[in-house]
């Protein structure tokens, strides 16, 4: 059989390419066992879903690696379907439910967990993959289980401080970004008293239900959203004076300096960025891309929006939430060891070492360590070591799900008290989290 990539979109074209998966592995075929059999004999397919970030910003490493395994399994049929976030997880649950899952899928990282919990995924032995010794910790955390890896880390992100250094550079008199907070607070009063005739500018555009910045504020502070107990059992910890208090400075710096509607989350804010309607926001380096694309930004802006680690209280820099992917072979897979075997290819070093090159964090410490040290990847990089996740329970899923920590951030800007609305949060959490979702 010669192989074919095929890269798919639409429902028709997905449920087509994802086929055969369901049909059952025969002598011969790249199965789900160990195999001392030549590939090169192997017949069978592997069935691959990626984000379409891959396609966007690194589509010759993904033709890169499919040449590689076609060249190892030349009878092995290779399908390549690229996801997008807003439907990928329904299309997975759909796709699991009827039998015709991928052999290997993207997760965010925040979706590993309940794809773990309910055996979806299939273990992996770190050994075989490069770099293993030197993955991010964070990453490590979303694919691991009662001491199991169903897993394998992508990539990593973390938020960063995004500015116009122009608008800076007329309100203060410099360009370069704050050192600390209280340095920052200043720059921005001065920013808000230089657009004060402007009513729609924010001189820091920080979210109300931005709550993966609320809680960076949270841990600052030595809090945390929830924490496993003696008894095995996790509880929330939003309540406790430390998580309060970095609740409480989030609020802060939002009724400040947010001049739009409160309400609004973090989704769009890269396009406030592109009309010049703040001076700084706190999100993903990737959306200074956002903020001057040709539609919906301004590419007059380029050369003028900077990143920076963002300051946080205490004189420390703002602890970030860790983002990223990982890369996980479904368990009901029947080409479980060729799927594997991509997930390698995928992110061996010199695969990683794409990313690197185009200034996106990859999987490990070794390879991050020179990231650090680059202006355009400095403040991500060295964020990452020391950044936060959300807590690997099972019922997280049903907190994101029903909006727990958006809530508790909408109720206390409309006006309710940080010690009743975390108290309730805590009430929430304690009846969601322990229940896999």
């Amino acid at each position: 059989m010669n192989r074919r990539l095929i890269a798919t979109f639409g429902v028709a074209a997905l449920l087509a390419s994802t086929a055969a998966c369901g049909g059952s592995a025969g002598p011969g075929s790249a199965g789900s066992g160990p195999s001392t059999t030549d590939p090169k004999t192997l017949t069978g397919s592997v069935t691959i879903w990626l984000m379409n970030e891959a396609q966007a910003n690194w589509p010759e490493l993904v033709q890169q690696v499919n040449d590689e395994f076609a060249a190892k399994y030349p009878k092995v049929d290779l399908k390549l379907s690229y996801q997008t976030w807003a439907d990928k997880i329904a299309k997975l649950d759909a796709a699991l439910a009827g039998g015709s899952a991928p052999d290997v899928v993207e997760l965010g990282n925040t979706e590993t967990m309940k794809y773990i919990l309910n055996g979806s995924l299939a273990p992996v032995d770190k050994a075989g993959f490069e770099n293993s010794d030197s993955w991010i910790q964070g990453l490590v955390n979303t694919c691991k289980y009662q001491d199991k890896l169903y897993c394998v880390p992508y990539y990593a992100g973390a938020r960063v401080g995004l500015y116009n250094a122009a608008a800076f550079q007329e309100a203060t008199g410099s360009a370069e970004f704050p050192k600390n907070e209280d340095e920052l607070r200043a720059a921005l009063d001065k920013v808000a008293a230089k657009h004060k005739g402007d009513k729609s500018y924010s001189a820091l555009y920080l979210p109300g239900p931005y709550w993966y910045a609320a809680m960076s504020y949270v841990t600052a502070y030595g809090g945390s959203i929830a924490r496993f107990d003696s008894a095995g059992k996790w509880h929330g910890t939003l309540h406790d004076a430390k998580s309060q208090q970095g609740i409480q400075h989030f609020v802060d710096l939002v009724k400040t300096y947010n001049k739009g509607d409160l309400a609004v989350n973090e989704l769009n804010q890269a396009t406030v960025l592109g009309r010049s309607k703040t001076a700084m926001l706190y999100g993903n380096g990737w959306e200074t891309s956002v903020a001057t694309a040709p539609v919906g930004g301004d590419p007059k802006l380029k050369d003028v929006l900077k990143v920076a680690g963002m300051p946080g209280p205490n004189g420390k820099p703002l602890p970030s939430f860790i983002g990223g992917s990982d890369l996980a072979v479904t368990a009901k897979s029947q080409s479980q060891e060729a799927a594997k075997d991509w997930i390698r290819m995928f992110t061996s070093a010199k695969s990683q070492q794409v990313l690197v090159d185009k200034d996106t964090l990859p999987n490990n410490l070794t390879q991050l360590s020179p990231l650090k040290s680059k202006p355009a990847t400095a403040a991500a990089a060295n964020a990452v070591p020391d950044a936060w996740f959300t807590p690997i329970a099972p019922g997280w899923g049903a907190i994101e799900k029903q909006n727990v920590l958006v809530n508790l951030l909408n109720e206390i800007l409309k006006g309710k008290s940080v010690d009743q609305a975390t108290q309730e949060a805590d009430a929430k959490i304690d009846e969601l989290i322990n229940n896999p979702s």
